[in-house]
């Protein structure tokens, strides 16, 4: 599903319901529910006679907030501590405060990368002449020559707050090359 069409997915409240029943009013799949269940961000599920999880509009509204957290890139992790907050009503806030700092760093870092990544992709679109053989590609030629020259292995130390691979670095040189110059 498109990140646009995914985040604004409208949440409908109603009484007990099985997960197929929870995936289809939050536009969430069944197996993403069971894993935030297992990640402990969903609680668990009543269970009827036959085995079949209930859920309640608790879990929707909950169910809902992780799903919105999730359209701003916030990790699971970061979820988890606005979570802890929302179910600790009593608890000073200074916390999520500082989250959210933190992961407004993140993004103004991740939109400075995805600018120098238009920047390397408009490069490689500068080196196309329609109507010339694949073999003759000015943008095919430009990415091999990129991949010959890029490392491709990823990070030794992840990125505080976002897990290995998460915004990694990727591009050539023409990319890094405009990171450094903003």
């Amino acid at each position: 599903m498109p990140r646009a069409a995914f985040c604004s997915t409208p949440i409908f409240e109603s009484g007990a319901m099985k997960i197929g029943e929870l995936a289809k009013a939050t536009g969430t799949q069944t197996e993403t529910i069971r894993y935030y269940e297992r990640e402990q961000l969903l609680p668990a599920a009543t269970r009827t006679e036959s085995n079949y999880r209930v859920y309640d509009s608790s879990h929707v509204e909950r169910l809902a907030f992780i799903r919105h957290c999730r359209c701003l890139d916030m990790t699971l992790d970061e979820i988890r501590v606005l979570l802890h907050f929302k179910d600790a009503p009593g608890e000073n806030c200074g916390a999520v405060d500082a989250l959210l700092q933190a992961h407004i760093g993140h993004v103004v870092s991740r939109i400075r990368e995805l600018q120098a990544l238009e920047v390397e992709l408009r490069g490689l679109q500068e080196q196309c002449s329609p109507g010339h053989l694949a073999g003759d590609c000015g943008i095919l030629g430009g990415l091999a020559t990129a991949a010959r020259q890029h490392n491709h292995m990823p990070p030794t130390q992840p990125r505080e707050g976002h897990p290995p691979g998460v915004h990694s670095e990727i591009g050539s040189g023409t990319r890094q090359a405009a990171i450094s110059k903003r």
